[in-house]
């Protein structure tokens, strides 16, 4: 079986979906019956899976979402067979996609369509269209998540051909550390005074509620008058605007600190020198920052929306995210209650434990084979 994996809308592994992909392609290994070659931009030939020695086959066509798009649509199937694939996977399948397939294809879905994408059809763009036709016509389609699933069955997609595969942990990244005594985190190129609360999400979206965190950590403040930081660990997106001016209008401004983008990488220290990750978001489709928080051995209190019971499960502190009290409770219990943090902590290194890249990958093969026939 010969795979082609699709690099085209990751970009460049500074992304959520980019860090799928690389962690997804660190654990896959060519065999004698199975073999794994990336195509895209050639910018990512030396992104994702170089550590396995896996090949790449640049893609030479003008940089923009416009004509990657274009190029999925009209060259995809014609290259794919010029290639002799066996199969394709589609790791941003949201956005690239072919409407039909020459060669069997294998959608990834990390997204919550109906936040970008409206149900009724009333006022979708064309591209918006396209996209639902193509996932409607794709061989399979992998869902990081049941919420993501029953998104998908909303746009009119057939539910026996979607899979959910949970988003996998790397725990050689994601684990408890010690810090000493010092006030300050050192994590170049940042210096963050301790004890502090974090949440990492970008700023895209409303639905991502930190202007509801801002006003709920100003109200803990002013209640409790303790030492404590918010640290806001994402990059700018649509909605940094609104983020930075509620930052900046907040009494407590000098205690909000934003990193910008963070390196992936950096995050472990992050979460283990915190006090606990505050994860507010709405229509969350993966939650793996809810998980990779619990790895490193910090408390997580978070929404109840979108996937993030079904992937927090019992082990973490939940609040209705519209609710500014609720959170500002969750701030301070993480702050005064240290019998629920030791719960919280002990359980949620536990529960992290089920989410690993090797099954993600594993799983992800045998769909890939389903699809071949092998």
């Amino acid at each position: 079986m010969k795979v082609a994996i699709d690099t085209f809308g990751c970009g460049h592994g500074r992304t959520g979906l980019g860090s799928y992909l690389d962690s997804l392609t660190a654990r896959l290994k060519n065999q004698d019956d199975c073999t794994f070659k990336l195509f895209g931009p050639e910018i990512d030939r030396y992104t994702y899976g170089q550590e396995n020695g896996l090949e790449f086959s640049s893609v030479k066509i003008p940089e923009g979402a416009k004509w990657e798009k274009l190029w999925h649509l009209t060259s995809a199937n014609s290259f794919l067979k010029k290639h002799k694939y066996d199969v394709a996977l589609y790791t941003a399948a949201a956005r690239f996609l072919p409407l039909t397939f020459k060669v069997p294809g294998v959608a990834v879905v990390n997204d919550v369509l109906s936040e970008v994408f409206t149900v009724d059809g009333s006022s979708r763009t064309f591209g918006q269209k396209i996209s639902i036709e193509a996932l409607k016509n794709v061989d399979r389609i992998i869902a990081a998540s049941r919420y993501i699933q029953n998104d998908l069955v909303r746009f009119g997609i057939k539910i026996e051909k979607i899979t959910v595969i949970h988003n996998g942990i790397d725990h050689k990244l994601f684990y408890p550390r010690n810090f000493s005594s010092s006030d300050l985190v050192d994590i170049k190129p940042f210096a963050i005074k301790r004890p502090y609360f974090i949440y990492a999400s970008r700023l895209s979206s409303s639905a991502k509620r930190h202007v509801e965190l801002i006003k709920a950590f100003s109200l803990f403040k002013e209640k409790t008058h303790l030492p404590h930081r918010l640290v806001l660990a994402g990059s700018d997106g649509e909605y940094s605007d609104d983020v930075h001016k509620a930052a900046f209008l907040s009494h407590f401004a000098s205690d909000i600190f934003m990193t910008g983008f963070f390196p992936h990488e950096s995050f472990p220290e992050l979460y283990s020198a915190s006090s606990g990750c505050i994860f507010p978001a709405e229509n969350e489709g993966v939650g793996l920052p809810v998980l990779e928080a619990m790895a490193s051995g910090i408390p997580v209190a978070c929404s109840r929306s979108g996937a993030l019971s079904e992937i927090a499960g019992n082990v973490a502190l939940y609040f209705d995210s519209e609710n500014i009290e609720q959170m500002a409770a969750a701030f301070e219990a993480f702050a005064q209650d240290s019998d629920m943090r030791k719960d919280l902590v002990a359980n949620g290194l536990e529960h992290a434990k089920e989410f690993n890249w090797q099954s993600t990958a594993e799983k992800t093969i045998a769909v890939l084979k389903e699809v071949c026939g092998k």
